[in-house]
């Protein structure tokens, strides 16, 4: 059977995936891998028990967050049947055995979110949304590049022995050893996906919509358009055929240029590859890999097909649009119980699969039937509707500065200027929009020559009615939002300070009856001097006249240095809160100033694994106290990738405490970061933040903090291009769908920034 004129058909679907499939990797003839936004991946076998099934045969666990880009290691001696290269958004590469399901090597070096992988030789190369390539030698780092002026997002080795990276900046570089030979420019948007068209050049995939094969001067020979969104991957085969995937929930084959089918999917198709036979593999969001076949004997039994079939009818049902409203959204039959307010005032709702609109009758107090509303807004009706009620108009207003497009519904007899009052107040807009919406109105619903009632006052403001013809100032409003921007920092201030010092007596007494530590035993004369800091600490009246020596700080130094780890946290405690006063801020940073740096110092301490979560939450609380002294601010810049990967794992504490007080040093890192302008620490921060909301078990506190650091790095940070490529539209999208009224609020408005321009 000739591949390129056949019809792919569902071969058989895959489940195991709890999360979003992200990446595929063909493995040569032994099967395939599939990475994962649950921060698996799975090797998938043939199934021997049936020919047109694969079978789970490894599980790879490692990575703490989402998996994406994977590459084939062929068997070796070390490797007796292949091995894997992942890459992941904790920035790590991992390499693993499949004959053991172990990781043998931990690559790291990347400072954000790996995108991509190829082998050259025994060398991995690696690119990542911190702009960089990476080679990597034997598990050692041997070479760093730069060239791209945006995140990295994609790298294919071509067979003559040259890398071919995509990026966020539009174009894709050939690179010649450490040098870059050429750069194609052509996409108006991210280069996301690319693939080896072998004798004839490189296929890329674009954020624009289309996918593009160039020569390797840099010659487009073909576009290929017909996605209408992102196009997230491609993929090339013998057979001369290609294969694209996109946020479309479509997987298009392409032959000569043009689109000779496409493959539906119930969510967007993150990538898809072919398999030496011709099959194609689909990942796609819903957690199911697909195989599609044009082989007669492999394709799905009826009943599959028949399921598959409703899985999308059920998914398009969903998104159904009726008289322009999703008709899941449409009320039920109930709302025919609440009486209209005017004779022939129409309503529409729901009845099953369609959507159907009733009249009311004033006189016998009942709605009347009209009939089933058919496909567009106003196929079969003369008046458009919304929100299941029909007006004679709906207008699309829009306030501009990034602002989305409103629908604005009015009838003819109704009074403009009471429509503009309640339709500002249902959409959150100023009041002082007034004049102009009902200037809107007038135009558009040719009433120029309607005459305002002159006893009216405006009920809010208590002045006369706008009249038509006076001047008036455009609308020009700007977002609001309800968490973004975040100013100023966070701190921790709260202690029981009383506790403090009898747990540091208690630990003493501890030292005391263990002769080999009788050495870091406090004499009665340093527990005065403790109890003495602890008093000048508890007075917050007198912070602004109180003094500390540089005996007292070097003291509580002492101990930090000193102790045991297990007996840290409550002199960690005395420090987070000296931080806080002003003369103790200022004596401490003496120290910390030091080549001997006692900070970074306590920091490598209380983070050796494994960590004591008492430690960890003392030292990032008093870590977060620092934001508060612009003093420090030149050190935590300076210290800032040491910091972040130092407690990098703290969100998936099942401390609570430790997760909030890891989001807020992140949140207070963000407001810096953005003050100073700096676009490197923005980008780390960003990943921290979205690892943050990304992850189920996070506390609401945490995460809504997580949340407000993202959407602030975004409006007034220098990384909104950046978390549009992490999909934070998906992460704005479930934080709206959240029972926590706060994180609902921070996901609206991180969405309303992805849809400034």
């Amino acid at each position: 059977m000739e591949i390129d004129s056949a019809e792919y058909q569902l071969r058989c679907q895959l489940t195991g995936h709890e999360d979003d499939v992200r990446g595929i990797c063909i493995c040569d003839k032994v099967g395939f891998a599939t990475s994962s936004r649950d921060r698996t991946i799975r090797f998938w076998s043939p199934d021997e028990s049936n020919h047109r099934r694969f079978t789970t045969s490894k599980i790879l666990l490692g990575h703490t967050s989402f998996v994406g880009p994977l590459a084939w290691v062929a068997p070796s001696e070390e490797l007796p049947e292949g091995g894997l290269v992942s890459g992941g958004m904790d920035t790590l590469i991992l390499v693993w055995n499949l004959s053991t399901g172990d990781k043998v090597q931990t690559l790291k070096g990347h400072k954000l979110q790996v995108t991509g992988i190829a082998l050259d030789g025994s060398d991995v190369v690696s690119t990542s949304v911190d702009c960089t390539l990476r080679r990597w030698r034997k598990g050692q780092e041997v070479e760093v590049l730069e060239a791209h002026k945006a995140a990295i997002q994609a790298i294919i080795r071509l067979p003559s022995g040259e890398l071919v990276t995509g990026s966020s900046d539009t174009t894709l570089k050939v690179w010649n050893g450490a040098a870059c030979a050429h750069t194609f420019s052509g996409h108006t948007d991210t280069v996301r996906g690319l693939a080896v068209v072998p004798g004839l050049g490189v296929l890329s995939a674009s954020h624009d919509g289309t996918i593009r094969l160039w020569e390797l001067s840099g010659q487009v020979l073909l576009e290929m358009v017909g996605h209408t969104s992102i196009v997230y991957s491609v993929d090339a085969h013998a057979s001369g055929l290609i294969v694209s995937g996109s946020e479309d929930r479509f997987a298009k084959i392409w032959k000569d240029g043009v689109c000779v089918q496409s493959l539906e999917h119930p969510g967007c198709v993150w990538d898809a590859k072919f398999l030496d036979n011709g099959d194609i593999v689909t990942a796609c969001s819903d957690g199911v890999v697909r195989i599609w076949t044009v082989h007669q004997d492999k394709i799905a039994d009826p009943l599959e097909l028949e399921s598959y079939a409703a899985q999308l009818s059920q998914y398009t049902l969903s998104r159904k649009r009726v008289g322009g409203l999703k008709l899941e959204e449409l009320p039920g039959l109930e709302a025919l119980q609440i009486p209209g307010n005017s004779d022939g005032q129409t309503k529409v709702v729901r009845e099953g699969d369609n959507g159907v609109a009733y009249a009311w009758n004033m006189m016998e107090q009942k709605w009347d039937k009209i009939g089933e509303v058919v496909d567009g807004p106003n196929d079969g009706m003369s008046r458009p509707l919304h929100d299941g009620i029909q007006y004679d108009h709906v207008f699309d207003v829009d306030i501009g500065d990034g602002e989305p497009i409103r629908k604005l519904p009015c009838n003819r007899s109704d009074n403009p200027y009471d429509v503009a009052d309640k339709w500002l107040l249902k959409e959150n807009l100023p009041l002082s929009y007034r004049e102009q919406i009902v200037e809107f109105i007038l135009q558009n619903t040719g009433q120029k020559q309607f005459t305002p009632d002159p006893s009216f006052r405006d009920p809010y403001t208590g002045s006369s009615a706008y009249t038509p013809g006076q001047p008036s100032k455009p609308v020009a409003a700007k977002p609001t939002f309800k968490h973004v921007p975040k100013k100023g920092m966070l701190v921790f201030d709260a202690a029981q300070f009383d506790g403090i010092l009898k747990k540091v007596s208690e630990f003493n007494n501890t030292l005391l009856s263990a002769p080999e530590q009788k050495h870091m035993v406090l004499t009665e004369a340093d527990m005065s001097r403790l109890a003495s800091i602890i008093h000048v600490l508890k007075d917050t009246s007198h912070y602004h006249s109180s003094k500390f020596s540089d005996d007292d700080v070097v003291m509580v130094l002492k101990l930090l240095k000193s102790w045991p780890l297990t007996m840290l946290f409550p002199v960690i405690d005395i420090l987070r809160m000296m931080i806080l006063h002003a003369d103790g801020a200022a004596v401490l940073s003496k120290h910390v100033n030091k080549a001997n740096d006692v900070l970074m110092e306590l920091i490598k301490k209380v983070t050796t694994s494994p960590p004591l979560p008492a430690n960890l939450l003392t030292s990032v609380r008093a870590l977060t106290n620092f934001f508060k002294n612009a003093s420090y601010h030149d050190w935590l810049l300076k210290h800032r990738g040491e910091v972040l990967d130092a407690y990098s794992t703290c969100y998936l504490s099942s401390n609570k405490n430790v997760q909030l007080a890891y989001s807020t040093l992140i949140l207070n890192y963000a407001v810096l970061l953005v003050e100073k302008k700096d676009e490197e620490g923005q980008s780390q921060v960003l990943s921290a933040a979205l690892e943050i909301a990304e992850e189920e078990s996070v506390e609401a506190d945490a995460k809504f903090r997580a949340l407000v650091a993202i959407g602030s790095l975004m409006l007034e940070g220098v990384v909104k291009r950046i978390a549009m490529d992490f999909d934070v539209a998906n992460i704005a999208k479930a934080a709206k769908a959240s029972k926590d009224a706060k994180i609902a609020e921070v996901g609206v408005d991180i969405e309303l920034i992805t849809k400034q321009s």
